[in-house]
């Protein structure tokens, strides 16, 4: 929109934006900041030899200047500092660039702050891209697919297309405890999957991670929070707006307010009550549901309590119908000789891989497990693995095996009857999980852990995994 283009001229334009991170959000970044006429430069750890040759050719194609390699960060003079969202805010070396007059800001923070339209912002530690997934396809069947956007924390950055949006866009957004640190979304609807241990390498603690979660809520017009969770039960007894409660179990309507509503199982139903006018109606079963696992029902509970009131019932269902999930979220790559192989790359906690195996109660299971260390005890999914019944074997790798291996041991899985192996570098790993198997089991990818101390993200670790599947002969 015109006025969007003009605030944007008028705050960029012969101002010098610096960027911290080379990474997915700040290459479309530069070049729309430099379209605005801004003075762009990039800081990044990583030698400028070894970045990507067609993101430098970018950033150098729109002027940028770089600084990158040891000591990137000493010296930091701008008007503005764009974070990644890896970057704590509270750096000593960003406080000092703010110190001599720079704003600090990131993409997601300028964009939430400029957008028009009706944004649904989603959060939580498991379920939240698929979440974001599925309340995107939903409004794209109710809006039209060109008035609906999908972006954020899931790999699609948002501002450098908000020149395409208006006041009718809806935008379904995933954000990020670390993005959530500093930006504050003016959504219709917010929503927290749950909250669970997690990121605390980066996060001074689980009350900090709360917090930078709980911030989705704060100028939200409407709240759609996990019942089931604690932590997110009790942040909506707090909130004025109103709330929509799910769970898989059942939830006491003497428990909820007068403003409020729910969505639970009844039998195979999905179901919305709205306590105000007392209104009970089916909005699907849960076979209509493609994907699998009763989380995955979760996850469509709160898509639902998103989209009240901007898209039909009917809407969702097709959407459950027709949706084979998303990539590196219970993938399935292939069948080869009988085993089924998937790839849940996305998994980089333990509750994400406890609820993975839940899918595959009727499949003895082959599971891949280990990567860089989230500092997030592992007891829980050692708990499950030996309640599980059907685990044939554990191929343990990467930074965090020493204390999945110490967990394992003292749940006694592989005393239960489980192969427990650990096996130094991914491929190795793959290739150890794939011989454990027999016909009629899985192969399943989902690490509870990070991917950094061997991939640049969860994706790359996950196109690793189906590239060695697909070459097994």
């Amino acid at each position: 929109m015109e006025y969007i283009e003009l605030e944007l001229k008028r705050r960029f334009f012969g101002k010098k934006a610096v960027l911290l991170g080379a990474g997915v959000s700040n290459k479309p970044l530069a070049g729309f900041l430099s379209s605005l006429g801004a003075r762009v430069e990039i800081r990044d750890k990583k030698e400028e030899s070894a970045m990507d040759p067609a993101a430098v050719a970018a950033f150098r194609e729109c002027g940028a200047a770089m600084v990158t390699g040891e000591g990137y960060l000493e010296g930091i003079e701008g008007d503005y500092v764009f974070r990644s969202p890896g970057f704590r805010p509270d750096m000593k070396e960003i406080a000092d660039a703010v110190s001599r007059g720079a704003v600090l800001t990131s993409e997601m923070d300028l964009f939430c702050e400029l957008f028009p339209g009706h944004l649904i912002a989603v959060t939580g530690s498991d379920g939240k891209s698929t979440t974001t997934t599925v309340t995107y396809e939903i409004l794209k069947r109710a809006k039209g697919e060109g008035n609906v956007f999908l972006g954020g924390n899931i790999g699609f950055p948002l501002l450098d297309r908000i020149r395409s949006m208006n006041r009718d866009t809806f935008v379904s957004c995933e954000m990020s405890s670390f993005q959530l640190m500093t930006a504050s979304p003016r959504a219709d609807a917010a929503i927290i999957t749950n909250v669970t241990p997690n990121h605390l390498n980066w996060h001074t603690g689980m009350d900090e991670y709360i917090e930078a979660k709980a911030r989705v809520l704060e100028n939200a017009r409407r709240a759609v929070l996990n019942y089931g969770c604690g932590v997110t039960r009790e942040l909506g007894r707090s909130l004025s707006v109103p709330v929509t409660y799910f769970s898989k179990d059942p939830i006491p309507e003497s428990d909820i307010g007068e403003k409020d509503s729910l969505i639970t199982l009844d039998g195979d139903d999905i179901v919305m009550f709205t306590k105000r006018t007392g209104e009970r109606r089916v909005i699907m079963r849960r076979t209509d549901i493609l994907i699998p696992g009763l989380h995955n029902a979760e996850n469509y509970m709160a898509a639902a309590g998103a989209v009240y009131g901007a898209a039909s019932d009917d809407d969702v269902r097709r959407v459950a119908k027709d949706f084979g999930g998303v990539k590196h979220r219970f993938e399935l790559v292939r069948v080869k000789d009988g085993v089924y192989y998937y790839n849940s790359s996305i998994d980089s906690s333990p509750t994400r891989t406890i609820a993975a195996i839940s899918n595959l109660k009727d499949k003895p299971i082959n599971l891949i497990l280990g990567g860089s260390d989230k500092n997030i005890p592992y007891d829980p999914l050692a708990e499950a693995l030996a309640a599980h019944g059907n685990v044939r074997s554990v191929t343990v790798t990467g930074q965090s095996a020493p204390k999945i291996l110490d967990a394992l041991e003292r749940y006694g899985v592989e005393k239960s009857g489980v192969a427990v192996d650990f096996v130094e570098g991914f491929e190795r790993a793959v290739l150890n999980a794939a011989s454990h198997a027999k016909e009629g089991d899985a192969v399943l990818l989902s690490p509870a852990s990070a991917s950094f101390d061997s991939f640049p993200n969860f994706e790359v670790r996950g196109e690793t995994f189906k590239k060695i599947v697909n070459s097994l002969q």
